[in-house]
């Protein structure tokens, strides 16, 4: 399974971030909103409405005001109806039409009908059993798919191991998807004033397999009567899809002036294919564990970090970056992770070869090489 999957993801982040190489300076010019669930697959169900027409709803009016104020980006749909579309052709819809962002919208539920709020997901491993949990709610779409076996080597949505290996396969993105998710909430908290459940990581199946910054948005939960009152209306819908609105337009504004990543990640993974044979003995390899993101300088010692020690500081993109730890040793990275995470709960590994930042695939290669 490892192998099969690592060979796809090469294949085609390769074919995708190289067609970005002819142009000096990156833009976002390529948008695709996932609108979760559809047809046979209801997703949530609430006591007046279903998950599927919820997200539908907010999915087109986020793409009508990309589309009316900012006129260099195409809005792409993975289902502008009530249709069925499989997760991973979700996805390949984003790759084939070179997308350099995919939103995925989602309502999340509970068993309870006390939890509510806004949360945003980014791939990576689950940090909590919540997480998980929704997880493997979002990923059993698979099973009323004809072929999810082949499809998704056997893939076993309850089991916890199986999700491990999904952590390097959006690594490459893993800033800019988180850069978007921490827009996102803040947009859901300060203007929408919706109720702030934080950035989160989880193994969700729609972002798995592409290969540019994807997020998966949970807009409330459907579970909660008050919640999906609110999401069931066309006001609520608005003030949701605003919300995101605003916060990809703060993205794509930002990103653009400060990154030209895409050339670089499209460099990096090049580099790792054609060239991992040839890297010399010698390279230095490191993990640490970033903490903090921010677009302003921070203090090393500002109460942010009151309760990390030997905290350092990284410009990456024009975005300052904050980290703790230092090992060349994997396994010990992420024994600090787990300790880190009862402080900074999206805390994560990244790694570096000769002080340049790369992904953790590539920093393993070096150390296979060695």
């Amino acid at each position: 399974m490892r192998k099969t999957i690592s060979i796809l993801f090469f294949i085609l982040t390769l074919n995708n971030l190289l067609i970005s190489q002819t142009s000096d300076k990156y833009k976002l010019s390529t948008v695709v909103i996932d609108a979760g669930h559809g047809g046979k697959d209801p997703g949530a169900i609430g006591k007046t409405i279903q998950e599927k027409a919820i997200t539908l709803a907010i999915a087109l009016k986020l793409g009508e005001y990309i589309e009316e104020y900012i006129e260099d980006v195409e809005v792409l749909y993975t289902r502008k109806t009530d249709v069925f579309v499989e997760l991973k052709e979700r996805a390949e819809f984003a790759n084939r039409n070179k997308a350099d962002l995919m939103i995925s919208v989602h309502v999340n539920s509970s068993k309870s009908a006390i939890p509510y709020g806004t949360s945003t997901y980014v791939m990576g491993l689950h940090k909590s059993e919540d997480n998980l949990e929704v997880a493997k709610t979002e990923n059993s779409s698979i099973y009323i798919e004809k072929n999810y076996k082949d499809d998704y080597n056997n893939f076993d949505t309850e089991s916890a191991e199986a999700y491990i290996i999904f952590n390097l396969y959006q690594n490459a993105y893993l800033d800019h998807s988180l850069l978007l998710a921490e827009k996102v909430q803040s947009q859901f908290r300060e203007k929408a004033m919706r109720k702030d459940l934080g950035v989160k990581q989880a193994g969700l199946v729609v972002l798995w397999y592409t290969t540019m910054p994807s997020i998966l948005v949970e807009t409330g939960f459907i579970s909660n009567v008050a919640e999906e009152k609110y999401l069931a209306t066309e006001y609520g819908q608005s003030i949701i899809a605003s919300a995101i609105f605003r916060a990809f337009r703060e993205y794509k504004i930002e990103i653009e002036k400060n990154s030209d990543f895409i050339v670089n990640q499209a460099d990096s993974i090049v580099k790792i294919i054609k060239e991992s044979e040839d890297k010399s003995t010698d390279d230095e390899v490191l993990f640490k564990i970033q903490v903090k993101s921010s677009t302003v300088r921070l203090p090393l010692n500002s109460t942010t970090f009151a309760k990390l020690e030997n905290v350092e500081e990284f410009v990456y993109n024009g975005v300052y970056k904050y980290t703790v730890g230092s090992t060349s040793d994997y396994d010990e990275i992420i024994k600090l992770q787990t300790s880190v995470r009862k402080i900074v709960t999206d805390a994560f590994v990244i790694a570096f070869v000769n002080g340049e930042k790369v992904t953790i695939a590539e920093a393993k290669a070096a150390l296979n090489n060695e």
